[in-house]
């Protein structure tokens, strides 16, 4: 046999090899045991994204045996939780400015330590430095009567200028409250628009009224919307109802009930048979029990 058949013979075995091989090779996909999650919630005037890897109990009790008291735990599985702030937020009196960070805790038995660090490149809580910590702040332990098998991050609580972190696990819940200011800007934005030709009386009454507590001021500002909307042949019942809303705060009993009825009027004449006449109906029960 000849060195070249030969050698050609090898090269096909050695072919037919990696063929086999490779149907024998393929890779496994197994389900990440810890999945990530990222949450996404706007607040205030931006939003606040939250990435983090959920593990399962799965027999085990975690917090105080497997983490321990009193040492700092990444929040989560996997790469440390993110926390990106796309506008500044104070938690507990700590202003932060916008910016990604790391959400690191150290459990305790009735208090835990919420930290906001700067550690990005950070793998679980290797490499955690005291010194880029941006925030700390204790939140109190909640226990829950519901048993949480997988850790749950999640935003309750969403009001304009506040909203809660709530972390949860086995029986045990933690609140982290975090408070943003949109005053300055919206006071800003709004002034510019009413000094416009084309002025926004509409979100300036809700500014005056339930940000800035200025019943006079929200009072022009709606009568400038229905004022407005009127003109372009509407029938702004919404515009009623949230003056009757204003009046009411106002102790104007009389002059609310009519801006009230005015709602209701409308909404009737615009099809609106539902919501309105029940908003409407119960601010004017509870005024006429004031006399």
């Amino acid at each position: 046999m000849s060195l070249v058949y030969r050698g050609l013979k090898c090269l096909g075995l050695w072919v037919i090899f990696l063929v086999v091989n490779k149907g024998f090779s393929q890779e496994v996909n197994l389900p990440n045991p810890s999945p990530e999650q990222t949450i996404v919630q706007d607040f205030g005037l931006s939003s606040i994204e939250l990435t983090y890897s959920r593990p399962g109990l799965k027999g085990r009790k975690m917090i105080g045996h497997v983490e321990p008291y009193g040492s700092v735990w990444r929040t989560g599985a996997n790469a440390p939780t993110r926390i990106k702030f796309n506008s500044p937020v104070e938690i507990l009196g700590n202003i932060i400015d916008a910016g990604e960070y790391v959400l690191y805790t150290i459990p305790e038995v009735s208090t835990w330590t919420v930290i906001i660090n700067k550690g990005l490149e950070n793998w679980g809580s290797d490499g955690y430095d005291i010194k880029k910590d941006v925030c700390r702040a204790e939140v109190p332990v909640a226990n829950s009567s519901d048993f949480v098998e997988t850790f749950t991050c999640q935003f309750t609580n969403v009001k304009p200028e506040s909203i809660d972190l709530q972390l949860s696990w086995e029986n045990w819940q933690i609140t982290v409250p975090i408070t943003t200011n949109v005053k300055p800007t919206l006071r800003r934005q709004l002034e510019a628009s009413l000094n416009s030709s084309q002025p926004h009386y509409w979100h300036a009454a809700q500014f005056y009224y339930e940000y800035d507590g200025n019943y006079a001021k929200a009072l022009d500002m709606i009568n400038g919307a229905i004022r407005t909307g009127e003109a372009k042949g509407l029938k702004p019942y919404w515009y009623y109802h949230y003056k009757a809303r204003i009046l009411k705060d106002m102790g104007r009993n009389k002059e609310a009930i009519k801006a009230a009825k005015t709602s209701m009027e409308l909404a009737r004449e615009h099809g609106n048979r539902n919501n309105y006449l029940v908003l409407n109906n119960a601010l004017i029960e509870s005024l006429e029990k004031r006399g």
